[in-house]
């Protein structure tokens, strides 16, 4: 029986995705549209967020570099012992002096997000730029990745130290781990709008209180002159003459790679920047601005917190503590919070780096959702659906637990994946400045940032020899990215790739002067433009099919200047060339831009154009390797297929004939 007070259907229902589409609603929110779907620039840019003030961006970024001091000064002390305070010193140096002048010349010549990997995509043609992103993007994957699961996972540890941690959770590192990385998810699931105050909020406490730790221990290194004693006759009496103490900090510093990271993230999340009323799109001096101020401010902070803290963690905390089952072990500043300063503000401090090595993760994922975006569907090397947050943020989820179930959410084990990749980029970032400069003659940055150059390849090779580890990691991520992307782009080959199409007044005249109704047009090779070509094509088309005036008829060329773009603007010129009317149009491959012209010459007339081609000699599987890679190959099939897929209706779709 139908109740006869229920309210009435709402006719709006019937236009709300339901069920499967509105999930699928949900996880593709914001992703551009395809391309060759409309007219004008390629998608719709998802909605911006705020931009905000350098230093408040600077949290943003900090939540991986100021994070790392919840674990540095252990690391420094484990690695090169007595020695942690110089070999400290040496990596503030390199910082102050070698990253940041890198990274600040990054932030002027790749201001749009893309750092020092766009600097030197440019450097490079064609597919082999293509490939050697790809690998840069490995690299990037492997320090972004790492930095969330090692984050985590040091998490995890300060949990478990804390005196007051329930005794069930012991032996518990990989749930609690998997448990911080799925919250982590779970807030880019939501939306990431508050991300940059929780990051301020978060950076402003962690300071604080390290702050108030490192001072209360160095005003117990002033009271203890024993201690100070016995630290400076250990460094004397183990390494002898001034010049050992820093040939062995030197051979040490690679060890303390870790401490530079946070860079790469700087420059990534440059668009966030607010800039100045009169930043344009190619000059936006304000955010290039606040960037440096960012990377500045931070080096500076980080280095003064380095130094002191490890000078202190050094004297103070017995040798025994740094090793794998001490107390000090990953936890130098912890460990001395609880002894210094009792239980009640140590367990304040372990909550503080707790939320700050959790949510730094939050960082390296908005690198990751920068730069996966950015570059790999404008290569066509990833499903259209990467260009939205959310499915790629469940992908890089899935990844983070796998690398936590493999390395038992162990923080030393994950030191050299996450140095690697650091070192990688931080390396990349110097080679592409200093060619920078090579190439504008600027001598002295050329020399300077040269010798840069060299600190950091002798590192990243240390490094890479001392824990090959991180190098196969960062070599089974850049397999797994060239492999996927390449089958994507496989898959994605017979999609229409024009970004915008245009065409001028003389190409519209063309194919609005046709008597008849009926638009022909002849498919020609651009490398063979003398009369005789033109007419053995005009005369051997019309002799195969019937078609009406040839007067009418118009030829099409195609010039591929990069056959590795996958989406390119085209516009479409009208030529007259020995008397015959010529479309003569630019892409990255000749039948999918063929398509879209087809399409689009469909649209701007309101008639069926007729496209003719003849068929191509030579072995199928050859003319289809060299459609994927050159974009060439057996044309009048794959045309016909890249019509099929995107004009649906057959009484709507151009016509194909081959003879």
């Amino acid at each position: 029986m139908t109740s006869l007070s229920q309210a009435p259907p709402d006719p709006g229902d019937r236009f709300k995705p339901k069920g499967t589409q509105a999930l699928r609603h949900w996880l593709l929110e914001g992703m551009p549209e395809s391309s060759g779907k409309r007219q004008g620039p390629h998608g719709k840019p998802s909605p911006a967020d705020k931009p905000h003030s350098w230093w408040r961006v600077m949290c943003l970024t900090g939540l991986d570099y100021f994070s790392t001091l919840g674990y540095q000064p252990a690391i420094a002390a484990l690695a090169a012992g007595v020695m942690a305070p110089l070999a400290t010193i040496v990596l503030v140096l390199v910082t102050l002096f070698g990253a940041l002048p890198v990274y600040k010349r990054v932030a002027r010549e790749s201001p749009h997000g893309a750092g020092s990997i766009a600097m030197l995509e440019r450097l490079l043609p064609k597919w082999w730029g293509k490939l050697f992103v790809l690998a840069l993007l490995g690299f990037a994957a492997t320090d972004f990745m790492i930095t969330i699961t090692l984050s985590a996972a040091d998490a995890t540890a300060h949990v478990l130290e804390n005196p007051f941690a329930p005794k069930f959770l012991d032996g518990q590192n990989v749930i609690i781990t998997l448990v911080l990385i799925a919250a982590l998810a779970a807030v880019f699931l939501r939306g990431f709008k508050e991300a940059i105050g929780i990051a301020v909020v978060l950076v402003g406490i962690f300071l604080t209180l390290n702050l108030v730790v490192i001072g209360v221990s160095l005003v117990h290194v002033v009271g203890s002159p024993l201690l100070t004693a016995d630290w400076w006759t250990a460094l004397t009496t183990q390494h002898g003459s001034p010049v050992m103490v820093v040939a062995v900090a030197l051979l040490v510093f690679p060890r303390l790679a870790l401490g530079l990271s946070g860079f790469e993230t700087g420059v990534a999340v440059m668009p966030q920047i607010k800039g100045r009323p009169s930043d344009t799109e190619a000059n936006p001096e304000g955010r290039i601005k606040g960037a440096q101020r960012l990377l500045t401010t931070a080096a500076l902070i980080m280095s003064t917190f380095l130094i002191t803290s490890s000078l202190a963690t050094t004297i103070l905390i017995p040798a025994a503590e740094f090793q794998p089952g001490g107390a000090a072990n990953g936890r130098a500043l912890a460990y001395l919070a609880h002894q210094l300063l009792g239980e009640g503000f140590g367990t304040a401090y372990d909550v503080s780096t707790i939320a700050i090595l959790w949510f730094a993760g939050a960082s390296a994922m908005a690198g990751l959702l920068n730069l996966v975006p950015r570059y790999l569907p404008r290569f066509g090397m990833a499903p259209a659906w990467a260009g939205a947050v959310r499915p790629l943020v469940l992908v890089f989820t899935v990844i983070a637990v796998i690398i936590t179930l493999v390395f038992k959410a162990d923080v030393d084990a994950q030191g050299g994946a996450y140095a690697t990749g650091v070192l990688v980029l931080i390396t990349s970032a110097a080679i592409a400045v200093t060619l920078s400069a090579r190439r504008k003659k600027q001598r002295a940055q050329t020399i300077g940032f040269g010798a840069v150059s060299l600190a950091f390849l002798y590192t990243t090779v240390a490094n890479s020899i001392e824990r090959p580890d991180g190098l196969k990691i960062a070599l089974l991520f850049i397999l797994g990215i060239v492999v996927v992307s390449l089958l994507s782009r496989m898959r994605r080959a017979f999609e229409l790739r024009a970004t915008y199409i245009r065409m001028d007044e003389a190409a519209m005249n063309f194919v609005a002067s046709v008597d008849e109704g009926t638009i022909r047009i002849i498919s020609h090779d651009p490398k063979t433009r003398n009369a005789a070509a033109y007419r053995r094509k005009l005369n051997h088309a019309v002799a195969v099919n019937a078609m009406g005036d040839p007067r009418d008829v118009l030829f099409m060329e195609v010039i591929v200047d990069d056959s590795s773009d996958f989406e390119t603007a085209l516009e479409i010129r009208g030529v007259m060339r020995h008397g015959y009317k010529i479309l003569e149009v630019h892409g990255s491959n000749v039948p999918n831009t063929i398509a879209a012209v087809l399409l689009h010459v469909r649209d701007a007339t309101g008639l069926i154009p007729h496209i003719y081609f003849r068929w191509n000699e030579g072995n199928p599987i050859y003319n289809l390797l060299k459609f994927l890679f050159f974009g060439e190959g057996e044309i009048a099939p794959v045309t016909r297929e890249v019509l099929r897929e995107a004009e649906p209706d057959l009484t709507k779709r151009p016509w194909v004939h081959v003879g």
